[in-house]
């Protein structure tokens, strides 16, 4: 009897199915194996060691006993197709972040709290050439869909420094206008009024004379300030350029755009800043056009509320002007 187990441990089948258990509990990748109960037939070293659960426990066992999840109706649709079809499945990450729940194995240099994962569904067929068994491959991709994250984030925030003013936190002129490009030709299109509001700082140069250039961008950025809180979410405001600051008033006639003029205006006389033991009080001149079909271009309409500015200056600052339509 000795010999005959001597025998079989020494043949070539018994070799092969021996290195092959080896190196699927070494393998840096999970392995589970399904009949077509979906009950285990094989649980490797690796989800072992992430789940916490020994082979011991599970096999046999449905998965969905251990993981809810698993029972879904979404999981069995994809794995019926595998059994069915005899076709490799995947689930990817950037789809479903991960099919079993497993904590990062890596919490200090890893910004996850969970483990995402890369999963591929396996056909295994029996001697009939039917599928009688899934294999689940489990892979660890946490560290690529942090540096994807990461860089996607980096984009970002390049992007929001790209259109962004620095001073203020306002979009830049170059942002700015392409915003108001949009927005003249959303009104071709639909020909819904808005109306552009342009203003500036009256005596600005008088403020960095007297008090210094640190002194004028405290009021440039209490007035951003100002300017950011007075709108509303369709707004689209910006620094235009040193001391002038732009605002496209979405959906709003001229008479709203009086409106919010006055009530910044307003505001903006009664604001005191101090700097560096110093009291600044200061007024702004706003320029109003509402946009219409006599205007060719963008410019044109830009034009047209920079005309009002230039009558509010002229008519004593501290005020707005509502250009009529041309």
């Amino acid at each position: 009897m000795a010999v005959t187990n001597k025998s079989a441990a020494s043949s070539p089948e018994f070799a092969e199915l021996h290195w092959l258990t080896v190196m699927l509990q070494a393998i840096d990748v999970g392995v589970v194996v399904l009949d077509r109960d979906y009950r285990v037939k094989a649980w490797n070293m690796w989800m072992q060691n992430h789940s916490g659960l020994a082979s011991s426990k599970i096999l046999g066992q449905p998965l969905a006993q251990f993981f809810p999840d698993l029972g879904s109706e979404r999981f069995r649709a994809k794995a019926e197709s595998v059994f069915l079809l005899n076709n490799q499945a995947f689930l990817i990450w950037q789809q479903q972040p991960y099919l079993f729940h497993f904590r990062n194995d890596r919490p200090i240099t890893g910004n996850s709290e969970f483990m995402f994962q890369d999963v591929t569904l396996v056909p295994i067929t029996g001697l009939s050439g039917q599928v009688e068994q899934l294999a689940i491959l489990v892979y660890d991709v946490t560290d690529s869909a942090e540096a994807q994250a990461a860089f996607a984030e980096a984009n970002a925030r390049l992007e929001n420094l790209s259109r962004t003013d620095r001073l203020t936190g306002l979009f830049n002129r170059g942002h700015w206008e392409e915003c108001l490009q949009q927005e003249f030709a959303r009104y071709q299109r639909t020909k819904q009024t808005s109306c552009l509001v342009i203003f500036d700082i009256d005596h600005f140069k008088k403020v960095n004379d007297t008090y210094g250039h640190p002194a004028g961008d405290a009021v440039i950025r209490q007035v951003s300030a100002m300017l950011a809180k007075a709108q509303r979410k369709t707004d689209v405001t910006g620094r235009y350029g040193g001391e002038e600051f732009t605002a496209i008033l979405v959906g709003t006639d001229a008479a709203g755009a009086a409106y919010f003029a006055e009530r910044l205006r307003a505001q903006v006389e009664a604001v005191t800043v101090t700097h560096e033991g110093r009291d600044i009080r200061f007024t702004i001149s706003l320029g109003i056009a509402e946009i219409g079909p006599k205007l060719p271009t963008y410019k044109a309409w830009l034009e047209r509320a920079d005309q009002g500015l230039y009558k509010a200056k002229q008519g004593g600052r501290n005020q707005y002007v509502v250009m009529p339509a041309p």
